[in-house]
């Protein structure tokens, strides 16, 4: 992708201040982070010195990933297919679609939509309890716009991307958690070109008109590296004003190279968190798209040094990400070789071999952000447990209860005797 050159901000200018001074470790707190507010209160009334098992089964946070389309359309043997499911459902607990609801994907010429590969993920992430994003409705970006689309004139134009939204809107209400409206609009709209910038609203009307409690969220990427950070705001300043109901804010994380600048990162949350939106970083893969291993493919070769760095950064990159308030989710970009756009970012090379990655995963979201404990009750009955926002299972004298942590709440009670 080509980008455009800009004077440096008044924010960019302050990251790069900060990295001079040397500051950057101590004020992050890598290994310190405060992560309160990831965390409840799990209260269990029960007998008096009773032993109170505590497991937790799942986050409430987003650990996720996309899904590939070959998984659903016959593209891999069925033994890949089993293992990728197995893997997927071992490691994460919410989902995106990768290609399958893109327009072009499922409308490349004029004939009807094809939605066998959007039915079956759904089919699938239903019956595992998977919130899946729709990603995405539209894409303005010229080469995404199909050909068919491009011949419209404007008032055929106008019905048709109406016709896309509401179909959108009426088949998968309720079923999609959220959705990407328009992909990566700070970059080229096409429909805003033909039409003006007030379409986006209609656009976003025009869902809702079917599914009114649908959740829109832009997505656009060189946010989190700062490059694009000042326009980003510009746009959702605008788009607020313009009265686009916006559920949330959307940003890839994979615009970097085989490093990332950590003030930068954390800067550009700060900044999106003043619109009091949920943030997801909707598009992770380290090493990233400016990597070497993905700009220069087959010209340099992914060492054990090279993986154990990149398991690193990914360590540092959740940290900051899981550690800001206002993020709500980090979805993975791929996490097997054999479907990743980048391969040497998967947690799982082509043979089902776990990747050093894999490890720096696992022991951030499953072992150190993860509670499961022994406690006693008090005197009086009771345990108040300190524990990570998610879905937990409690065990006392042989009896077993579930219950939901949700930071909503703050807390849940049960009473187990």
């Amino acid at each position: 992708m080509k980008n455009r050159i800009h004077k440096p901000s008044i924010v960019q200018a302050i990251f790069t201040l900060s990295a001079c001074l040397g500051i950057i470790s101590s004020a992050l707190g890598m290994q310190d982070q405060n992560l309160d507010h990831r965390k409840g209160t799990l209260i269990i009334q029960t007998q008096p010195g009773a032993m109170i098992e505590v497991k937790q089964k799942s986050h409430e946070f987003w650990f996720g990933a996309a899904i590939c389309n070959g998984i659903f359309e016959g593209e891999f043997s069925d033994k890949d297919v089993t293992k990728y499911k197995q893997a997927f459902l071992k490691n994460f607990n919410s989902a995106v679609t990768e290609n399958a609801l893109k327009w072009p994907s499922m409308q490349p010429t004029a004939d009807p939509p094809n939605y066998q590969v959007v039915d079956s993920m759904l089919e699938w992430t239903d019956a595992n309890n998977i919130p899946l994003r729709g990603h995405n409705i539209y894409w303005g970006v010229h080469q995404f716009v199909q050909p068919w689309v491009k011949e419209l004139n404007k008032e055929e134009l106008r019905k048709t991307i109406m016709a896309r939204g509401k179909d959108i809107g009426s088949r998968y209400k309720g079923r999609f958690a959220h959705y990407d409206l328009n992909n990566e609009m700070i970059h080229k709209n096409y429909y805003a070109e033909q039409l003006g910038e007030g379409i986006t609203l209609e656009m976003a009307n025009w869902v809702m008109d079917e599914d009114p409690d649908a959740k829109l969220f832009l997505n656009d990427y060189d946010i989190l590296t700062g490059n694009r950070l000042d326009q980003f705001v510009t746009h959702v300043e605008d788009l607020l004003k313009m009265g686009v109901p916006l559920a949330g804010i959307g940003v890839q994380g994979h615009l970097h190279t085989d490093s990332f600048d950590p003030a930068q990162l954390k800067g550009a949350l700060d900044e999106l968190a003043k619109f009091n939106l949920p943030l997801v970083i909707t598009e992770f893969n380290f090493p990233g798209q400016r990597s070497k291993f993905h700009k220069e493919k087959g010209e340099h070769k992914f060492t054990p040094k090279d993986a154990q760095h990149a398991a690193e950064s990914l360590d540092e990159y959740y940290r900051i990400c899981f550690a800001h308030p206002a993020v709500e989710g980090i979805l993975m970009w791929g996490f097997w070789a054999n479907a990743n756009w980048i391969p040497e970012s998967s947690i799982y090379d082509k043979n089902w071999k776990p990747t050093p990655l894999l490890k720096a995963y696992r022991n951030l979201v499953f072992k150190e952000w993860w509670t499961t404990t022994k406690v006693r009750a008090d005197s009086n009955g009771i345990a108040e447990i300190p524990a990570f926002y998610g879905d937990y299972t409690v065990k006392v004298a042989g009896k077993e209860k579930q219950m939901k942590l949700r930071k909503a709440k703050g807390s849940s009670k049960l009473t187990i005797k």
